[in-house]
């Protein structure tokens, strides 16, 4: 069944091409498409094209649809096109001319942009709950290991020191600016695109503010046309708060992975939740986080992808736009996983407590003795050489006791200020 069925069949080899994988990845948006129509409907009675009878049928229809899809038992069959056909199909096969009038003064355009903009709203949503909670357990672990100090680099050489407090809190921060990605992209789905039927209006009476008020939006997406250009755009947005979020988990899990290994040995988890290998009895491998860091990766090139699809495309809806699911659907599910995965297995993190004790972290003390002298009433610039003779002579003898006091700093790692910045950041949330 195709709701645009003019009598005709489409060959078979169109079918298949134009279809695609569609079917599958409508699953994911059926229930966003009962609630679309359950409020298109509803405001069809409000405005006299649904009795009081067919509104009480349809509305009886969609609730028994979307049990089906809470149970897994909704399925959309080949010869259904997408989830808008399956859902009228059904209405149709039990209302019968009542069902037909689902469609009346709505088109697929306005229909697929709708559940679009509910699914994504949702996503996004469950992905801030996610995020504030690996956050808080991050600031949680910078608190316990706070005093312990990590060997800081640059050019991967040993630098200055830092602490597990500073390492952990750091990305706690880091993910603060990926959740105001995320509000703004929320702020662009959170407007109801229904009503701008094929992406130009229509000559019905339509409420649309009833529509928008229905489904919990918060802003009306006015302009008819708009509303069709969101297409691609809404997706896109989303992807690229997508993206910050990986960036950071993929840095995250790359520091991991460095600091596990045996040339590092900075950090260790159980057994079970790193892999062995099948000739090397000793290996405790990473597996967790190279996916992690591989799969985020992959999600910072989303937005690209989507960017190629539909940079050059002019205002109206075009079929091009059908692709956009097929990268973004099983980006959110990576990214959800990763986030929940990353904060399963950091919960179970072992921490070296001694790690400076070694000779080779000696020069990591060097710039600290260096601000010494330079507070005992010697020049900066004297002190930086006499430090460097001492270094090159072998003769520099480091204190490894470290005092910082600056707010962001190894003594001052300004916790409160840091959950206070999230705090606010995530009011905006709804």
């Amino acid at each position: 069944m195709k709701l645009w069925d003019k009598g005709f069949s489409t060959d078979k080899k169109i079918d298949l091409f134009t279809v695609g994988n569609d079917r599958e990845l409508d699953l994911v948006l059926a229930k966003y498409d009962v609630i679309g129509s359950m409020a298109h409907a509803r405001m069809l009675h409000k405005i006299g094209l649904l009795t009081a009878t067919e509104i009480g049928q349809v509305e009886k229809e969609l609730a028994h649809i979307t049990s089906l899809i809470e149970k897994g038992e909704f399925v959309i069959e080949e010869e259904f096109e997408d989830v808008h056909s399956k859902v009228e199909y059904l209405l149709t096969e039990k209302l019968g001319d009542t069902g037909k009038k689902i469609h009346t003064a709505r088109s697929r355009n306005d229909q697929v942009l709708v559940d679009v903009h509910l699914y994504l709203r949702e996503e996004v949503k469950d992905i801030r709950a996610m995020i504030m909670e690996f956050f808080n357990l991050l600031l949680e672990l910078s608190d316990t290991y706070k005093d312990v100090l990590l060997p800081g680099y640059t050019h991967f050489q040993v630098a200055m020191p830092s602490s597990f407090g500073m390492w952990f809190s750091a990305y706690a921060e880091s993910l603060i600016d990926d959740m105001y990605m995320l509000n703004a992209a929320y702020r662009i789905v959170d407007q109801n695109p229904l009503g701008s039927a094929a992406g130009y209006g229509s000559s019905f009476p339509i409420d649309r503010d009833h529509t928008t008020s229905e489904m919990e939006f918060g802003e009306l997406k006015v302009n008819s046309v708009a509303a069709q250009m969101s297409r691609g755009k809404t997706e896109r947005s989303v992807s690229f708060a997508m993206s910050s979020v990986a960036g950071t988990l993929s840095k995250f899990a790359m520091d991991i992975c460095l600091y596990m290994s045996q040339n590092f040995g900075f950090i260790s988890f159980p057994d079970e939740l790193t892999t062995g290998s099948s000739i090397m009895p000793h290996k405790k491998n990473p597996d967790v986080f190279e996916l992690i860091r591989g799969k985020c990766n992959k999600i910072q090139s989303l937005p690209y992808e989507l960017t190629l699809i539909i940079n050059n495309l002019p205002s109206g809806y075009h079929r091009d736009l059908q692709l956009l699911k097929e990268g973004l659907i099983p980006g959110i599910q990576a990214l959800k996983s990763c986030l929940e995965m990353f904060t399963f297995s950091l919960k179970n993190i072992e921490v070296n407590k001694s790690i400076v004790d070694q000779k080779i972290y000696d020069y990591l003390f060097t710039v600290e003795e260096v601000n010494q002298l330079v507070q005992d009433g010697i020049p900066f610039r004297d002190a930086y050489k006499m430090v460097g003779a001492n270094v090159t002579t072998g003769e520099f003898k480091p204190d490894k006791k470290v005092s910082h006091s600056h707010i962001g700093s190894i003594g001052n790692l300004g916790l409160d200020r840091i959950r206070a910045k999230m705090v606010k950041a995530n009011a905006h949330n709804k």
